[in-house]
């Protein structure tokens, strides 16, 4: 089992609760108000952080109207690459702001950088750990630079195959990182359930001796929890105050009561995974008493033979276990006894 590691002071790993990360991206649609309510109402459903992301539309592509630069089909049809960017991106004249709402707030904030000056950046703004994003998890320059901060470090894996995925656990470590979580991750938006393929997530925490978790962008609150019960320690989620404003991003994010549902039920997950146990729980103390067991059904007389008649397996469970049945059926009673008498090996006589 990979070490656990910590972000702001919060242990995580597999004998932790989850850690639920609220991912703004663009559903502050170009307000910083609405940036600080869905903080406010990410603090308010329970989650351990909140995300952003740190680019401008000129540090992720150009300003060009070529088809390569097109986006045809989807949920962006009709932008170019440099125009949804320049929508969904998060000011960096804001973040200052928001790092100071989150600590208003007592939740932990860190960011996706998509370069290094982005990285450079959220140095300066004392950032607990980086993000890496799918697209990015071929840019072993960027995981390198991200890795040298010494913070720990979160790479969702989302398009990248083994060899990938291995190659940036290795820059990751190669530049000093102890503390590693690999995101499973389908970059689709959003993401068919039925494409999840939530099996990765133990493979990968066996493959490269890390904890695992899942960056989801599937509708509904369904597929974390499973994930959660497959071993994922690390559930990030998009999340927006109501999808109906609309935003890059809206359709595939929770609304806040959604988001909250989700959290409470990650945890609850978490929690009934235990250990393999096959002892009675304290929990079924109380139901002891609804086993079956051998009772006297009818009044029989010293000496007189137990008969399917007059003893039978039924609850509660004060008697003699029901496999002594037979037992008791090639026996006669030691003494008198009364019909509703629990059984045991003093009324027997063998």
């Amino acid at each position: 089992m990979a070490r656990n590691i910590t972000i702001a002071g919060r242990h995580i790993g597999q004998d932790n609760p989850p850690y639920v990360l609220a991912e703004l991206s663009g559903n502050h649609n170009g307000e910083i108000e609405r940036a600080f309510k869905l903080m406010e109402a990410a603090k308010a459903t329970g989650a351990d952080g909140i995300k952003i992301q740190t680019y401008t539309a000129d540090t992720l592509t150009i300003d060009h109207d070529g088809s390569e630069f097109s986006i045809e089909g989807g949920l962006w049809d009709g932008h170019t690459l440099h125009s949804l960017y320049q929508e969904a991106h998060t000011p960096w004249d804001w973040h200052e702001a928001l790092f100071a709402k989150a600590r208003e707030l007592n939740i932990t904030l860190f960011s996706t950088p998509f370069d290094a000056t982005a990285i450079d950046f959220l140095e300066q703004l004392g950032a607990p750990a980086y993000k890496i994003a799918s697209f990015e998890a071929t840019d072993l320059n960027l995981i390198g630079k991200a890795a040298n901060t010494g913070k720990p470090l979160i790479i969702s894996t989302g398009m990248a195959n083994l060899s990938e995925i291995s190659e940036a656990v290795e820059t990751a470590r190669k530049c000093g990182v102890d503390e590693l979580i690999l995101l499973h991750c389908v970059s689709a938006y959003p993401a068919p359930a039925s494409e999840s393929n939530l099996l990765t997530i133990p493979h990968l925490a066996q493959a490269f001796d890390v904890n695992v978790g899942l960056s989801d962008h599937t509708q509904g609150i369904s597929v974390p929890g499973a994930a959660v019960a497959l071993g994922a320690c690390f559930i990030e989620k998009h999340m927006t105050l109501r999808r109906s404003d609309g935003g890059p991003d809206a359709a595939f994010s929770l609304e806040p009561e959604e988001f909250a549902e989700m959290t409470k039920s990650c945890r609850t997950v978490w929690e009934a995974l235990g250990s393999v146990n096959y002892d009675r729980t304290a929990a079924e103390a109380d139901s002891m008493v609804f086993r079956r067991s051998i009772y006297v059904t009818e009044d029989i007389g010293q000496g007189e033979a137990f008969t399917v008649d007059n003893v039978r397996s039924i609850r509660p469970g004060f008697g003699l276990k029901p496999k002594y049945l037979s037992t008791v059926l090639e026996s006669k009673a030691s003494r008198a006894i009364s019909r509703g008498t629990a059984l045991d090996w003093t009324m027997v006589q063998r």
